[in-house]
């Protein structure tokens, strides 16, 4: 059954000890960063502040900081599970008589009960702030020491396409300038950036929607990684097994979750840029200052009794990783589905998403470790990624100790190892270019005689099956 909004998700941690409250005042500034990190870096629960300083809205954090949490918050037992499924409604049986196509129906009518639907009103309006709305009723973080200012960690952004009307949501950081203003940080590859620029292009202002805090399908969905004609809301609603039911914003032409906690409205000018940042981001180093959008603030509404949810990220593990490998598990059937060769993949911790991948494959002809890293680079999101390492199917890797001893024994640099330029993440930190500059494939798989290799191929140490059989009956007997 889908969570009715976040208090519900809440309430359920609460009642597994995966959530503790804090009832001492708390500072928003530095001080709950400090606490979440150690929290975080201890495999530690979500934390909620009931009395942050200089606030009247309680502040959540680290709601998704653990497989467990992301498991709950999706309603899985499994996270491979939600690619299976997703699955079933990308490849369905292609009927060819009237029987099948009456088979095909439900599937259909699931698929159409997962759009999101419009209501009149929602819990998100029992406060309307029109005249004075006002950033400082909120429990906003700083989290790092030279971080620029106060950011909002946690929002779900929504825009429309200026052409097409089609919605977007994503979630982008947002420094606080005063009660009324803030930051848009669009990294150029973003979709909301690219309505951004049609609408600077146009001479129009953007319409923009702000929601800090919904049922956590919603919260999770602004962050997938999706085609930009694909609403995040239709893939909430398949998460929640629940349309989700959206509401119409007061002063911009935009819908918003209906039961979200807060909500933002205003708008973005044409032209206009200020300076954002520095900012403590997840690859653990300061993202450097420069010049994004002004969003600018023409209403609040909110739940009566809202909470204020954020994240903090720095050097891992924090909870966005958490969040990261949900969308490896999510979406892997998704490119096994473009790459049929792919077995496994593996978004390292440490690699920040971005950085560093690893793929396991069924190889099956000379160079095919290469036609992968190539199909990767081309590929969404993945474009962007610097590092990707192939290893061969039977390798485990989740298993980053096992990785490293293939690339040990398997790789030689001058052969394996493909060094190409292209796009980055905007948080790439040693590139001399932003957002541009060189990318390394490390293919780890078994070399071929076909590929160049004459000489004969040590074969892999493993002991007699029937002694690991006769030792594991024996165990006991040992002491040990």
């Amino acid at each position: 059954m889908a969570y009715k909004d976040l208090s519900h998700f809440m309430d359920v941690l609460e009642r597994r000890g995966l959530l503790k409250r804090v009832r001492a005042k708390v500072d928003p500034v530095l001080e709950m960063a400090e606490i979440n990190d150690r929290v975080v870096k201890q495999g530690g629960p979500a934390i909620l502040f009931e009395s942050p300083a200089g606030a009247d809205v309680p502040c959540v954090v680290n709601l998704f900081g653990s497989f467990e949490r992301m498991r709950l918050a999706l309603e899985v037992d499994d996270l491979d599970e939600i690619g299976a499924q997703m699955m079933e409604f990308l490849e369905p049986d292609i009927p060819t008589n009237i029987v099948e196509k009456l088979k095909a129906l439900p599937k259909l009518k699931r698929l159409a009960d997962f759009l999101p639907s419009r209501v009149k009103d929602g819990p998100c309006k029992e406060r309307i702030y029109t005249k004075e709305p006002s950033l400082e009723m909120l429990p906003i973080l700083k989290t790092w020491p030279e971080d620029g200012g106060r950011f909002i960690t946690l929002p779900l952004v929504f825009t429309k396409d200026p052409e097409s009307g089609i919605r977007n949501c994503g979630m982008y950081r947002m420094q606080v300038y005063d009660p009324l203003t803030t930051g848009m940080h669009w990294h150029m590859h973003k979709d909301g950036a690219a309505h951004y620029r049609k609408a600077e292009a146009r001479g129009e202002r953007l319409p923009v929607a702000v929601v800090i805090g919904a049922d956590p399908a919603v919260m999770y969905s602004a962050s997938a990684p999706l085609p930009p004609d694909i609403d995040e809301m239709l893939l909430a609603g398949f998460l929640r097994k629940s349309p989700v039911e959206m509401v119409s914003c007061e002063t911009v032409p935009l819908e918003v979750p209906a039961n979200a906690e807060i909500v933002l409205e205003g708008y973005c000018e044409p032209g206009e840029r200020r300076m954002e940042g520095p900012f403590g981001d997840h690859t653990g180093y300061y993202s450097l200052a420069d010049e994004f959008p002004v969003f600018h603030i023409t209403c609040m509404t909110r739940r009566k009794d809202a909470i204020y949810p954020a994240t903090i990220v720095g050097k891992p593990p924090m909870e966005d990783c958490f969040m990261a490998k949900a969308t490896e598990r999510i979406f892997l059937p998704l490119m096994k589905k473009q790459l049929p060769e792919l077995v496994d993949m593996n978004l390292p911790l440490e690699g920040v998403f971005h950085n560093m991948v690893v793929v396991s494959i069924n190889k099956s002809f000379p160079g095919h470790a290469r036609k992968v890293m190539y199909a990767l680079w081309g590929m969404g999101q993945m474009s962007n990624v610097k590092s990707i390492i192939v290893v061969d199917r039977e390798v485990d890797v989740q298993n980053l100790s096992e990785v490293a001893w293939r690339c040990g024994n398997n790789v030689d640099p001058k052969r394996d190892v493909v060094i190409v330029e292209g796009p980055l993440d905007v948080l790439e930190h040693a590139s001399a270019i932003p957002a541009y500059g060189g990318k390394m494939g490390i293919d780890a798989t078994r070399p071929w005689k076909s590929e160049g290799f004459e000489r004969e191929w040590p074969k892999d140490m493993a002991m007699a099956p029937e002694i690991k059989d006769l030792v594991s009956k024996r165990w006991k007997e040992y002491g040990l």
